[in-house]
């Protein structure tokens, strides 16, 4: 069976999403969204950088979507500065009869006991409504946190202690407005950047372990604990996302931790540099720049570190590449699911069936 998708956006992660979609020889691109004006009327192959014509034209007009009759969108537009705007985008596909597979808001990766429960009923309702499915995924969080630990507590006998990181140095990394604002790269270290105002770390970061939480049917302590700690720049760095002056924060390490009765079981962490030479102490990849590891205590103990580069060895532009082929990838299994919301917990095994040329 052949799916009908529409990418919605074109960002960087969204040229890449219709690179996925057009490999992908069981989906069909018939649309895409864009909200540049420069864009509407230009082909996707073209805005996508294939250096050829995909015969599909960008548009911003959402009704003109809804109007091709889509069986899925991949939804990459950005979410996290305009949270409104997504879910209400999502109540219309949703009751239109499309499933959506989204990149955020993050937090809908698994969003029981993060967000309003009537937010999640009314979502989970115009699924219902006109029989499509949600699902929110990504890397990190998604695959890295939730598929790859939980296929590892598979081996084990006995779980006394699961730690997911990601452990990178962000010196080449996209988001100015992320690095600057939000995480506060460059700022006085004595300006608490949002993030880490109490409860954002939580909201963020908090599904993750929630959902291993929930498919290990382990009953967490609440609130989850949050813990950081910053250090400044030893020089003047220049990123490409930001400039980052001697005695600013360059360098982040937080954890979001469920607890059962007092005591750490499950520990989301990450670490972020903006030097190679920063934080000696903290935690490094056993080797390249950057990885997402996984750490489980118990019997037996087992421990993975999964890295990836892109051809031309850039480890932040395949972060961009392994999350939208994880939401490509998931089209078919989430096209078969039942209506409302499903999280990574719930879906069948999701390959590169037919990618190996």
């Amino acid at each position: 069976m052949t799916i009908r998708v529409v990418e919605w956006s074109t960002g960087y992660l969204g040229r890449m999403a219709v690179e996925g979609i057009d490999a992908r020889p069981e989906l069909e691109l018939v649309g895409v969204v864009v909200s540049d004006p420069a864009k509407v009327g230009r082909d996707a192959g073209r805005l996508a950088g294939m250096g050829r014509d995909l015969g599909v034209t960008a548009t911003d007009d959402a009704a003109a979507v809804l109007a091709l009759r889509p069986d899925a969108v991949v939804y990459t537009a950005e979410t996290e500065t305009r949270f409104a705007e997504a879910i209400e985008d999502f109540h219309r596909l949703l009751r239109a009869g499309i499933d959506v597979i989204a990149s955020g808001p993050v937090l809908l990766q698994y969003p029981l006991g993060t967000i309003p429960e009537e937010m999640i009923a009314a979502l989970d309702a115009a699924g219902r409504e006109g029989g499509a499915t949600l699902h929110v995924n990504g890397i990190d969080p998604g695959f890295a946190n939730d598929v790859l630990p939980l296929a590892m507590t598979s081996l084990a006998r006995r779980i006394d202690h699961i730690r997911v990181a990601e452990i990178a140095d962000y010196t080449v990394y996209h988001q100015g407005e992320t690095m600057r604002r939000l995480f506060g790269f460059g700022r006085p270290m004595d300006t608490l950047p949002p993030l880490l105002r109490p409860g954002m770390l939580a909201a963020g970061w908090g599904s993750v372990v929630r959902q291993l939480a929930a498919a290990l049917d382990v009953t967490l302590d609440e609130p989850l604990v949050e813990r950081h700690e910053r250090l400044p720049a030893d020089r003047d760095l220049s990123l490409l996302a930001c400039e980052v002056p001697e005695g600013t924060q360059a360098a982040l390490r937080f954890e979001v931790v469920g607890q059962v009765d007092g005591e750490d079981r499950i520990a989301l962490e990450h670490v972020t540099r903006t030097a190679v030479d920063q934080a000696p102490d903290w935690p490094r990849p056993d080797h390249g720049d950057g990885c997402y590891r996984v750490e489980i205590s118990g019997e037996p103990a087992m421990r993975v570190e999964f890295t990836h580069h892109a051809e031309g060895g850039d480890h932040n532009e395949s972060g961009m590449r392994v999350t939208a082929m994880r939401l490509v990838n998931s089209v078919e299994a989430v096209v078969a699911a039942e209506p409302g919301l499903v999280y990574a917990k719930d879906l069948p095994m999701i390959t590169g069936r037919g990618l190996m040329g």
